[in-house]
């Protein structure tokens, strides 16, 4: 039977995010494809992790439980992977498109000889075979892609899908790590998590806002924050605030920083140079405020204020905390 996988995206055993909509994603390619959607787990934790796999629609779970996986990069991962996909052909395996899930994903296709779908913003399946959409040239052409051969190994950007509960009662199987000793080679010393600020990471966040150089002075972006903080939503930032070191990079959008697909995104005080559109062409509804009518950024939005965004903002910021119902 052609199962679709989802190679499980987790910290800890905490699915991040991400897992939920590759396995929302992975239940419609299984229908289509005429198969079950089964969660690989690799790595520790997989207690705290099995009911929200369930709770998104896992039919089955491979669980390889070691603790290698955390003491080296992702060698082991890729090598317990590679012999799985090797040995029991599912149609096709989902992959966080994150930096560990691109990499892992491609290392796992030069072992197999097979083709990789990075980035991909949607899929579907077509005569048996995946068709996906990603962004092109900046994101201002939607190109369709299908591989030749199976097994297909995808990666799907955050929030491309929405992801839906289909609460399941996966069936658990046990499997034993692969790892050669040319995979222990490098070892991971130490790991450093920065503090988080309470809001969800940018390249994972289903709403986030943007502040640029129209802010002026990098004490501004608390107007970008409070917006944030009253929607739930992630704060970014373009290159140029970037490089003026009013915000830290792992926050930046654009074509040299994060590439995101969230469902609303606001952009305050930003032109719409082609390299941060190229990192945000593909949210659902772009909304734009900014006092330059010219902008190129207008070219691309759902909704834009033309305005002064340290009036626009505040206002905004006050009316969705007064129909939130907050004091």
């Amino acid at each position: 039977m052609p199962d679709v996988w989802v190679l499980v995206d987790h910290e800890e055993g905490v699915p991040s995010k991400v897992s939920h909509q590759m396995l929302t994603a992975a239940r419609g390619l299984a229908g289509q494809a005429g198969g079950s959607t089964v969660a690989v787990f690799l790595g520790t934790g997989w207690e705290r992790a099995r009911e929200s796999v369930g709770r998104y629609g896992a039919a089955r779970a491979v669980v390889c439980s070691s603790e290698e996986f955390a003491a080296y990069q992702t060698a082991p991962q890729v090598e317990t992977l590679a012999a799985l996909v090797d040995e029991r052909r599912p149609w096709g395996v989902l992959f966080a498109s994150t930096p560990t899930g691109k990499e892992i994903a491609a290392r796992v296709g030069a072992r197999l000889r097979l083709g990789v779908l990075a980035d991909s913003t949607g899929v579907a399946v077509e005569d048996g075979r995946p068709v996906v959409e990603h962004a092109a040239f900046g994101g201002a052409v939607v190109v369709r892609k299908s591989l030749r051969s199976g097994p297909y190994l995808i990666c799907l950007k955050a929030n491309a899908v929405a992801a839906g509960e289909f609460p399941t009662d996966p069936e658990e199987e046990q499997v034993e790590a692969r790892i050669p000793e040319d995979a222990r080679r490098v070892v991971v010393t130490e790991r450093v998590t920065t503090a988080a600020a309470g809001r969800p990471p940018v390249d994972q966040a289903a709403i986030i806002v943007s502040g640029g150089r129209g802010l002026q002075d990098p004490s501004n972006f608390s107007l970008v924050e409070a917006l944030a903080d009253e929607l739930g939503a992630g704060v970014g930032a373009s290159r140029a605030a970037v490089d003026a070191g009013w915000y830290p990079h792992a926050s930046q959008v654009g074509q040299t920083g994060k590439t995101v697909s969230p469902q609303l995104y606001i952009a305050v005080g930003i032109s719409g140079a082609i390299q941060h559109r190229a990192g945000m062409q593909t949210a659902k509804t772009i909304v734009a405020i900014n006092k330059d009518p010219d902008s190129p950024i207008f070219a691309l939005v759902d909704f834009g204020v033309v305005g002064d965004l340290f009036e626009v903002v505040p206002k905004l910021t006050e009316e969705i905390c007064r129909r939130k119902g907050a004091p």
